[in-house]
């Protein structure tokens, strides 16, 4: 009607702010099956829980009246300094999420100017996902990788990622077998038709085949050890090896002992032993350990910049995410692993701002407080 007021347009079209939001709507344009493979953690879900609620404990001690106007966020990692202390973590099978899956993450993580894990479970070779993340900018790659029964394939994987150029070995070392995972165990989950794994050599007729739980066991070595795998690892390749899944100091002196370059204090996002301790609460032990003669890295449970904050605060040199970038590729591919990266840098950035951090050296042990068991605010 003429000189009426406007029709409003409605759209469905979700507002993302946080990876709250972010979880929310990748996870709804995912099928029930996928959704719980990606969301779930192992039998009653108490580790994958706590590993985001670990921050809570700790408080923020801002400084007050410091020139912040050129804060920086970057970090050196690998050789390359990186925007800001985050890598996306080698999270298999993300052609599930989006039919771009690692290629789409290999671009958002290198546009946004941070590293990528590749998982060893990725439905695309090693090469291709490299290849995708350089075409758009520089970037670095670690290749995930598993104690495996048949060694010449294991070698194929190590010589394709140093072909690739990629600087580093995260060896998974929590997962002589799988954990407990009701909900896989009661979908009865299977890789979806037209997926492969090209850097296990597995077809999809293959995958299919067995379940999750029969195909791993088949092909994982549970007869792994610290003076069989370190150094096998360091006759074949000259790239970095760290590796994956450390929750405790001894295991982190272990590392020091087998001259291993750095660990990921990580407890496989939840999915392997429920009840293990949360990411954030191993990481402090693990730091000391390690007393600066290796690198310390950790993931598990970083929903905002202020986790970053916090974890680097406790003595870590750089936090990853998985499922963020899980509901990222769900929700809009590329873009969406883009946005999650977003987020989490502009929480983080004014994080540093408010606590009045002008560099990343700058966040310290002091700059967090935790309350004790009286309910005293004491700084660490």
């Amino acid at each position: 009607m003429a000189g009426g007021s406007p029709i409003p347009v409605l759209t469905s079209e979700p507002k993302i702010i946080c990876i709250a939001d972010l979880q929310e709507a990748g996870s709804k344009n995912l099928p029930k099956d996928a959704r719980e493979f990606y969301n779930s953690g192992s039998t009653d879900q108490q580790t994958i829980n706590e590993n985001a609620t670990a921050f809570a404990k700790y408080r923020l001690r801002p400084r007050v009246l410091v020139d912040v106007s050129a804060v920086d966020t970057s970090k050196e990692v690998w050789g390359r300094k990186i925007a800001f202390p985050l890598g996306i973590s080698p999270a298999g099978l993300q052609a599930m999420a989006h039919q771009d899956g690692e290629l789409a993450t290999s671009r958002a993580a290198a546009k946004k100017g941070i590293n990528m894990g590749i998982s060893s479970f990725s439905n695309y070779a090693i090469g291709e996902v490299v290849r995708a993340g350089l075409a758009v900018g520089p970037i670095h790659h670690a290749m995930q990788l598993y104690t495996m029964k048949d060694r010449a394939l294991q070698e194929r994987i190590i010589r394709n990622a140093e072909a690739a150029g990629c600087k580093a070995i995260l060896l998974t070392a929590d997962s002589p077998v799988l954990g407990v995972r009701y909900n896989e165990w009661r979908n009865d989950f299977r890789t979806p038709p037209g997926l492969d794994f090209p850097n296990i050599e597995w077809t999809n007729a293959e995958v299919r085949s067995r379940t999750h739980d029969a195909g791993f066991q088949g092909f994982n070595d549970d007869a792994h050890s610290w003076a069989r795998e370190i150094p096998w690892l360091r006759a074949r390749t000259k790239m970095e090896i760290w590796v994956k899944g450390i929750l405790t100091a001894e295991d982190t002196l272990l590392a020091v002992h087998h001259g291993c370059d750095g660990i990921l204090v990580s407890n496989h996002g939840g999915r392997q032993l429920d009840g293990v301790t949360a990411t954030l609460d191993a990481l402090p032990e693990c730091v000391e350990a390690a007393a600066g003669k290796i690198k310390v890295h950790v993931d598990g449970g970083f929903r905002r910049g202020q986790d970053i904050f916090k974890a680097l605060a406790l003595g870590a040199e750089c936090c990853w995410v998985g499922r963020p970038a899980i509901w990222g590729l769900a929700y809009n591919g590329q873009s969406g692993v883009e946005e999650m990266i977003d987020i989490l840098y502009a929480e983080f950035k004014r994080c540093m701002q408010l606590t009045g951090c002008k560099t990343v050296a700058d966040i310290k042990k002091s700059s967090l407080a935790v309350i004790s068991a009286n309910g005293i605010l004491a700084k660490l």
